[in-house]
C-alpha cells in the first residue's frame, strides 16, 4: 500500500476506536462507522464478515496495541518515567481536543460492552493484562525487582485509567496531572 494511503479496513477500525472511546459499545453502529470513516458499505462485510461485533472486537484490540506502543521504542524499552510522560501527553491532548468527550475505549468496552459484545470481558482482560505485563517488564528492565514491578504496573494502569475517568467527569486534566506527578515521584 502506498505511503499515506489508509485502507478502508483501517479507516473503519480507526472510526470504531473513536466511537468506542466516545459512545461506548452501544453507540457503535455500522452506519456510524461508515459515515465517520467514509468507507464504502460493501467493505464492512468484506473486512468484517462477523459484522458489528467483529468490528468492535478489532477496534478494541487495535486500541490496546496503540497504547502498548507508548511503552516501546525501536532501540529497546523506554524508561518508565518517559513512558508515563508519553501517556500523559497523549491523554491530555485527547481529552482537551475532544472537549473531555473521549476516554479509554477499553474502559468503555469493560463498563458497557458485555451485553453488546460477548467477547468484551475477555478482550478487556487481555488488553489490561497485556499493559500491566508490558509495564512490569519495562520496570524490571530498569532494575525494579519482579514482585514490586508487578504491583507498580497494576498501580500505574489502574491509576491512569482512573485519572482519565476523573478528568472526563471534572472536565479538567488536573486529575491526570496529579496522578502522573505521583507515579513519577514513586518511580
Amino acid at each position: 500500500m502506498p505511503q499515506g494511503k489508509v485502507s478502508s479496513r483501517e479507516r473503519m477500525v480507526n472510526s470504531a476506536v473513536k466511537l468506542l472511546a466516545t459512545r461506548g459499545a452501544a453507540g457503535i453502529t455500522i452506519d456510524g462507522v461508515l459515515a465517520d470513516s467514509g468507507a464504502p458499505r460493501g467493505s464492512v462485510y468484506h473486512h468484517f464478515p462477523g459484522g458489528r461485533e467483529e468490528l468492535i472486537t478489532a477496534a478494541a484490540r487495535a486500541a490496546g496495541e496503540r497504547m502498548s506502543a507508548f511503552l516501546q521504542q525501536d532501540d529497546g524499552p523506554v524508561h518508565p518515567k518517559d513512558a508515563l510522560a508519553h501517556l500523559a501527553e497523549f491523554w491530555r491532548s485527547l481529552l482537551t481536543a475532544s472537549d473531555y468527550g473521549s476516554g479509554c475505549p477499553i474502559v468503555a468496552l469493560t463498563v458497557g460492552g458485555g451485553d453488546q459484545v460477548p467477547a468484551a470481558a475477555e478482550i478487556a482482560r487481555e488488553v489490561f493484562s497485556g499493559w500491566q505485563k508490558q509495564y512490569r517488564d519495562l520496570l524490571v528492565a530498569h532494575g525494579v525487582p519482579q514482585d514490586r514491578a508487578a504491583r507498580l504496573a497494576t498501580l500505574t494502569v489502574a491509576s491512569i485509567e482512573g485519572a482519565v475517568i476523573l478528568a472526563r467527569a471534572q472536565r479538567s486534566t488536573a486529575p491526570l496531572d496529579e496522578v502522573i506527578a505521583e507515579l513519577t515521584a514513586l518511580l
